[in-house]
C-alpha cells in the first residue's frame, strides 16, 4: 500500500516538473494549474507575482525569445501542508550578441515553497539558486569578445546569463542566490523559518 507521505511527494514532484513543460511550451492555462493564486517568482530578469511573470514571458515570446528548462531530480522537505522542494535544473537560452548567435547554459536549483491547497500541491514561491553558467557561440568558428567589466558585475553563478539578458535591456539583480554566500544563506534561513512557522 502506498503511504500518504509518498503520494504527497509524487503530487508535489508532478507540480514542479509540470511547471517547466507548461512554461516552455506556452501552455499558460496548464501553468496556472500548478501555481498558488498568490504565487511569486524571483529570477535573474524578473521579481514579482507569477501572473505578471506569465504576461512578461508572453511578451518576450512575441519578440521571438525562447528558453528551455531541463529538470533533474526533485527532493522535498514536507511539514504538514507546507514543503520546500529543490530541483536540479539547467536553463538554456539562445540569443544574439554583436551579430552572433550564442547559447547560454546555467546550472543550478529551483528552490520552491510549495503548499497543499484543497488536496493539491501548488507552487507558492520560486527562487533560483544559480551555481555555474557558460556561453558558447553557435558557430564555433566565429569570434566574440565579452566586456570583462560588464561580466564581472554579476556573480559567477549566472554572469553569462546576466550578460546576455542585460545586453537585451533586462534589469538583472546582482544579488541573487548562488551556490554559497550571503544571498544563499538568507534564502535558506527565510524558507526554513516559513516552513516551520
Amino acid at each position: 500500500m502506498t503511504s500518504s507521505a509518498t503520494l504527497d511527494k509524487l503530487a508535489l514532484y508532478d507540480a514542479v516538473q509540470s511547471w517547466a513543460l507548461y512554461r516552455d511550451t506556452g501552455d499558460w492555462e496548464g501553468l496556472k494549474t500548478v501555481l498558488h493564486p498568490d504565487a511569486h517568482m524571483t529570477a535573474t530578469w524578473f521579481d514579482g507575482p507569477f501572473t505578471q511573470f506569465i504576461t512578461a514571458v508572453q511578451a518576450s515570446w512575441r519578440k521571438g525569445s525562447r528558453s528551455q528548462h531541463f529538470l533533474g531530480g526533485t527532493v522535498a522537505q514536507i511539514v504538514g501542508d507546507k514543503a520546500i522542494a529543490q530541483t536540479r535544473m539547467t536553463i538554456m537560452v539562445r540569443g544574439a550578441l554583436e551579430g552572433h548567435e550564442v547559447d547560454v547554459s546555467c546550472v543550478g536549483r529551483f528552490y520552491d515553497r510549495v503548499v497543499k491547497v484543497g488536496g493539491e500541491w501548488k507552487i507558492l514561491k520560486r527562487n533560483v539558486i544559480y551555481e555555474k553558467d557558460r556561453m558558447d557561440l553557435v558557430n564555433p568558428g566565429a569570434l566574440l569578445e565579452l566586456d570583462a567589466n560588464k561580466l564581472a558585475q554579476f556573480p559567477e553563478g549566472y554572469r553569462h546569463l546576466a550578460y546576455l539578458q542585460t545586453s537585451h535591456g533586462a534589469q538583472v539583480s546582482p544579488h541573487l542566490a548562488t551556490a554559497q554566500g550571503e544571498a544563499f544563506d538568507r534564502l535558506v534561513h527565510e524558507a526554513q523559518a516559513w516552513l516551520h512557522s
